[in-house]
């Protein structure tokens, strides 16, 4: 499927006006146009017949590369360059409108006081009125060149309506000046002064000024795609580490070659994939699996690009290479996923090409209709005018941005940040909602579920368990580490310690010269004789889906130990709120089956679907969406091309940024219960929105025929300048307080549910786990300019005892550092300048 950049469009109209002309190419099967990133997929074709067809339907088109280039670099700039000229004219067109609003609004309607050099002069305050809206018309030229470009091309879009009401009521109200000045050069006052009401300069200037600021809505939430993609490209390290002629050189990243010998060494990023040819060590792959607990690598095991290596020194031989890793696949998935959506229009620009042709055609209509009833032609021209008036899309233009408005701060308020008006409209309509499980719906992280002892008492178990793994620098260990310090158990002294790569770690007890092992239970089978009950107890805590890590003094199992990522303290809560909501709910996972059920079970038997990679994921949303919208949620890397081809991406607040980026809404705390309430905002605002569109239409309805002059010999009713100006006020009154309704709703709920985080495996034996109290510090820190810099930071602070762990942001140029226990500020800041980093 080929890409391309499609520039030029403004509106719903104009993205199917642009599908059916590439539709209509030869050989092209498929094509699908995305308004929100400005993107077209099209399947077959020639390339030059395509990019003519969207010329010639009066917009471009160019091919879009399968990576980021100088071309995309130009593009991003162009996008920032446009946002930055329309926060520019909104701020000329309110410096114009306001003074124009108070002049025609406050003195001419109302009687506010104006200057004496004003004050008792219309035509003078009808030219100060006609200087002001042009000078909002010259700013927003661009309505006009567009819209009339769209009608000349028969292709009518909302840029066309608005350019219509916006030039009828100004040409209108010029003639009206002409008028002024042939009645006060007649001498005929009364006449005079009456045309000052029938004006409508500032109808004009509000309806682009309004426009502007809905378009200005919806440009800022366009450039996410990109970000998402250079934020991919980031992470895979730009040089490696080659053998060449038996020396290590440093080359650029794409130019590695497969076949090609490169080293990794501890705290770097993986370049290419490969295969280890020597060496062992553990490799943190969450930017691809999103599991928290980092892979054992030996010899033959596959190394993937982007992944960091935490601890042994790595030579591998590539096997991937450039555009063939995996990382460049995700690169690749995201990038279609996003092109491939199709936008939801809004229903202002879904009816568009008819409401425009409509009114023009009732226009013409009344004009000539009159001309014969009335025979006047100035009369007749009024009544076509006014229609044209009247149909002005104030109320069209703010209902659907006030609602997202007061629904974007609501959101904002509750923690839910929706980065787009579709994302607030869409999420509520969803009927599935698919979790990730690792950091979505658990914590990321190991902890300690069970002690479970066998030969000693689970004080004794819990100090050994410490001893031995109080210098290991795994994951699981860490989890054993923290617990028995939170318990306040102190170690014993350890000689000749020793790790065994993929099984576990091996001392021996100073004092009595004891063989002291915490291995896996694989491992344990092939040293000891496992007794019934042990075996028991591992195959209960397997069946849970946790990591039993068994402890053995000489030839004896003293017991076992529990690690697992534990749910998060709303999880079940929140499932159990969506579910209330009628939404089905479905967990995604890399982890195997037994694991994946174990949580399903205990988040009340949802539905789950294990053993899935990146590509699968975005696989199984777009099956899913064969029933309906689909909304994912997620934290990591890996998520990124599902959170794009849902058709709502939620992103945890705490999650990766490549998430983040690629999501269109994100839950700004690390729980799960602004989800619910995410959906209840969304269903409300949607709500709100069918109201105001109600409203904006209803005024149309009433207005135009009047305006016609439909009603003029059945009641007499005529359609007068004070009207037309309190009709439209009106609907837009409506529509603004109608939003504001929002606030007085209940959306956003606390959750109450606690989540154990240790379960009873042994009534004698039981160990419980108590809640640990937890400090958070954020250092300041300059000179971080990469991840390898993040690594760096990160492993040396967790390496304090007392550290629960370290996040470290050289985008933000800070750390957050987690305390489990007491740590003085010095000894963080002299581990970090240590590192060659400045503490601010």
């Amino acid at each position: 499927m080929k890409q391309y950049n499609v520039t030029g469009m403004s509106c719903a109209a104009c993205s199917a006006r642009v599908e059916k002309a590439v539709s209509g190419v030869d050989g092209v099967t498929s094509c699908a146009v995305n308004l929100l990133t400005n993107s077209m997929s099209v399947e077959g074709g020639d390339e030059a017949a395509i990019i003519a067809a969207v010329v010639n339907a009066g917009y471009g088109a160019s091919p879009k590369g399968g990576k980021q280039t100088a071309d995309d670099d130009e593009l991003d700039r162009t996008a920032r360059e446009e946002r930055n000229r329309m926060i520019l004219r909104l701020a000329w067109s309110l410096a114009f409108m306001l003074p124009l609003m108070y002049i025609s609004m406050g003195h001419v309607m109302w009687g506010w006081p104006l200057p004496a050099v004003l004050s008792g002069y219309p035509l003078l305050i009808a030219l100060v009125e006609f200087l002001l809206t042009t000078a909002v018309l010259v700013v927003n030229q661009k309505f006009f060149v567009n819209g009339f470009k769209g009608a000349i091309k028969r292709a009518p879009n909302m840029d066309t309506l608005v350019a219509l009401g916006s030039g009828a009521s100004y040409v209108w109200s010029v003639y009206l000046i002409y008028v002024m000045t042939i009645s006060v050069t007649n001498g005929n006052y009364i006449e005079y002064r009456h045309y000052l009401h029938q004006m409508y300069f500032e109808s004009a200037a509000m309806i682009l000024t309004l426009i502007t600021f809905g378009k200005l809505l919806e440009t800022v939430a366009k450039g996410k795609t990109t970000s998402a993609i250079k934020s991919l490209m980031k992470l895979t390290p730009k040089t490696a580490t080659v053998i060449r002629d038996g020396k290590e050189v440093v080359i650029l990243s794409k130019e590695v070659t497969r076949g090609d010998t490169f080293i990794v060494k501890p705290g770097e990023a993986v370049p290419v994939d490969g295969i280890v040819l020597e060496g062992a060590s553990s490799v943190d792959e969450s930017a691809l699996t999103g599991e928290s607990i980092p892979a054992e690598k030996v010899v033959g095991s596959q190394v993937l690009a982007a992944t960091t290596n935490t601890s042994g020194y790595l030579r591998c031989e590539a096997t991937k290479v450039c555009e063939d890793t995996t990382m460049a696949g995700v690169i690749k998935l995201v990038s279609d996923a996003a092109a491939s959506k199709a936008p939801i229009a809004k229903v202002a620009d879904r009816v568009a090409g008819i409401f425009v042709p409509a009114v023009l055609l009732i226009a013409f209509i009344t004009t000539v209709i009159w001309i014969f009833v009335n025979n006047s032609l100035g009369y007749a021209l009024a009544r076509g005018i006014s229609v044209l008036v009247i149909s002005c899309p104030c109320a069209l233009g703010l209902a659907t941005p006030v609602a997202i408005m007061a629904g974007s701060g609501i959101g904002a308020r509750g923690g839910a940040l929706f980065k787009s008006a579709t994302a607030l409209e869409v999420l509520g309509k969803c009927k599935t909602v698919v979790l990730d499980k690792t950091g979505t719906l658990t914590n990321g992280k190991p902890e300690v579920t069970d002690v479970v002892a066998i030969s000693a008492s689970a004080d004794e178990l819990l100090r050994l368990a410490y001893s031995v793994e109080k210098r290991s620098e795994h994951p699981l260990a860490g989890a054993v580490v923290r617990c028995a310090e939170t318990e306040g158990v102190s170690a014993f002294e350890v000689k000749d310690f020793s790790a065994i790569v993929g099984s576990g770690v091996e001392c021996f007890d100073a004092e009595t010269g004891e063989r002291l092992l915490g291995v896996s239970y694989r491992y344990a089978g092939e040293l000891v004789e496992l007794t019934p009950e042990v075996t028991s107890v591992y195959e209960s805590l397997a069946a849970e889906g946790k990591t039993p890590l068994v402890f053995i003094r000489g030839n004896t199992v003293i017991g076992l130990i529990a690690v697992a990522d534990t749910l998060k303290a709303d999880a079940i809560e929140a499932i159990a709120e969506l579910r209330a909501l009628g939404v089905r709910t479905v967990m995604l996972t890399g982890d195997n089956e037994v694991t994946a059920r174990a949580i399903a079970d205990r988040l009340g038997g949802i539905e789950f679907i294990a053993g899935v990679l990146p590509d699968g994921k975005e696989e199984v949303v777009r099956n899913l969406m064969e029933d309906g919208r689909v909304a994912m949620v997620g934290d990591g890397i890996n998520d990124a091309p599902a959170l794009v081809r849902a058709d709502v991406g939620i992103a945890i607040g705490n999650g990766t940024d490549i998430a983040i980026d690629s999501a269109d809404v994100v839950l700004m705390r690390p729980t799960l219960m602004q989800l619910p309430g995410a959906i209840r905002l969304s269903r409300a605002t949607l709500s709100v929105i069918h109201q105001n569109l109600f409203w904006a239409f209803i005024y149309n309805a009433i207005g135009i025929p009047l305006a016609a002059g439909a009603f003029i010999h059945l009641f007499g009713w005529e359609l007068t300048p004070m009207f037309g100006a309190a009709a439209m006020s009106l609907s837009s009154f409506c529509v603004v307080t109608n939003a504001l309704r929002l606030n007085l709703k209940r959306i956003f709920k606390v959750g109450t549910n606690e989540c154990a985080n240790v379960e009873k495996c042994d009534k004698t034996n039981n160990y419980t786990i108590k809640e640990q109290e937890k400090m958070e510090k954020i250092i300041k820190v300059e000179g971080m300019m990469c991840p390898h810099c993040e690594a760096h930071v990160k492993s040396a602070l967790e390496a304090i005892e007392g550290v629960d762990s370290a996040v470290a942001s050289f985008k933000e140029s800070k750390v957050t550092v987690t305390l489990s226990a007491a740590v003085e500020d010095k000894v963080l800041t002299d581990t970090i300048t240590a590192q060659g980093y400045k503490v601010v």
